[in-house]
């Protein structure tokens, strides 16, 4: 039998996420992130969400007319969401039979990473603590949702990345330490393919590797127990080369986007409820706060002049949003 969560399970379960971060309140006042760059220019909150209904935006993928694909965590859904604030609902995954208690750290079924393909298919993870549903899914235009790859149920796979050019994607695997790569096509092994275990990916207590991104023939990854934003480059046959860790002292730092300027990148810090601007040295200024409506802030997305930051609410437990401001955000001002 499946027992739809009440809002105070959904609130105690979504604050148990941005816990790690939220135990670094004295890190935060001592952050290197730096003064904010200013007020910006007409940020807006393009779209409230449920979150009695679990709707807390973890990650996005953007469509050519702007759309937001966005998975909702607790709700066990993927979405798109119009510039305009309309959501509609594409897909909702089955729950798992124990309701997904056994799902390592967090203790609740949930949605994570999405990525989008050039012909409209969504990829997105699930993470269930149970073998029979934890894995990559596929949903194609019109289609209906399919998992293609089993990941292991004792971990959380949560940021992924699509590799278009070399046909697979990488999956980070937040509890585990890992990156794993499975083919576009899907894969039937009982094993996802390990692309890295370095220890700059293991967490420290909570959560370890969790965004990434494919930038100058290098994945780029963040780790939210270490604070940290990591570049490791592609070897010879896509393999990974050695790590370097590119900014530190991130509190919190959950998924990024680079903005079109060489290396430098916006990034969501979830606890400190921040956008920061991380510049190529590796010094970091803050660019958006609670006072433009952030509330834990999970995913940031930049395309055709627009920035979106996703919010989650995980731990603030009041408004999850989708926010959208100009592309011009945390650039230097004169």
């Amino acid at each position: 039998m499946r027992t739809k969560p009440t809002a105070r399970k959904l609130t105690a379960l979504a604050s148990m996420v941005a816990a790690a971060a939220m135990t670094a309140v004295t890190a935060l006042t001592a952050s290197p992130a730096g003064a904010s760059t200013g007020p910006l220019a007409k940020p807006r909150i393009a779209a409230h969400f449920d979150l009695a209904r679990g709707q807390m935006p973890e990650n996005i993928a953007l469509e050519p007319d702007g759309t937001a694909d966005v998975t909702f965590a607790a709700a066990r859904q993927v979405a798109a969401v119009s510039m305009a604030g309309t959501t509609r609902v594409l897909a909702t995954l089955p729950a798992p039979a124990d309701g997904g208690v056994h799902t390592p750290v967090l203790g609740f079924a949930l949605t994570t990473g999405i990525a989008r393909a050039h012909d409209g298919t969504l990829y997105f993870l699930y993470a269930t603590g149970t073998s029979d549903l934890t894995g990559l899914w596929r949903l194609r235009p019109g289609g209906t949702p399919q998992r293609i790859a089993a990941l292991p149920a004792d971990g959380l796979p949560n940021g992924l990345v699509l590799d278009e050019h070399r046909g697979r994607l990488h999956v980070a695997d937040s509890v585990l330490g890992k990156i794993y790569t499975v083919p576009t096509k899907g894969s039937t092994g009982s094993e996802p393919a390990t692309w890295s275990a370095a220890p700059e990916l293991a967490a420290t207590g909570f959560l370890g590797v969790n965004g990434l991104k494919i930038h100058g023939n290098a994945l780029w990854a963040t780790n939210l127990d270490r604070g940290t934003v990591l570049r490791i480059p592609f070897g010879p046959g896509g393999g990974p080369g050695p790590v370097r860790t590119r900014a530190t002292d991130l509190t919190g730092i959950d998924d990024f986007a680079f903005t079109g300027r060489g290396d430098e990148i916006l990034a969501a810090l979830n606890g400190p409820n921040t956008v920061v601007r991380i510049r190529r040295d590796g010094t970091s200024s803050t660019v958006l706060t609670a006072a433009d409506g952030l509330q834990n802030p999970t995913s940031v997305a930049l395309r055709h002049g627009t920035l979106y930051v996703l919010s989650a609410a995980y731990t603030t437990s009041t408004d999850p949003n989708l926010l959208l401001g100009p592309a011009s955000i945390g650039r230097s001002r004169k």
